[in-house]
């Protein structure tokens, strides 16, 4: 079952939301500056966001590993 780019979208943001509290966590651990640490997360945030759903949205065109549930007599409609 492919998923729709709203899906693929709503997973990017509450990843990056779980991904950047980390990142600025350890970033102000490390640094000890909260600018420093904010900075830094709201770099990560942009790049990996955009990272992250290019990345969902090639992984749903590849059929690798899919079992097709609509050829074993499925007939369950989205």
């Amino acid at each position: 079952m492919n998923e729709t780019s709203g899906r693929s979208l709503a997973k990017t943001l509450t990843w990056r939301v779980t991904g950047s509290g980390a990142t600025f966590l350890i970033s102000w651990l490390i640094s000890g500056d909260l600018h420093v640490a904010g900075s830094i997360a709201v770099i990560q945030i942009v790049a990996n966001t955009v990272l992250y759903y290019v990345h969902e949205r090639t992984w749903d065109i590849v059929s690798w590993g899919r079992i097709n549930t609509a050829a074993k007599g499925d007939t369950q409609c989205n």
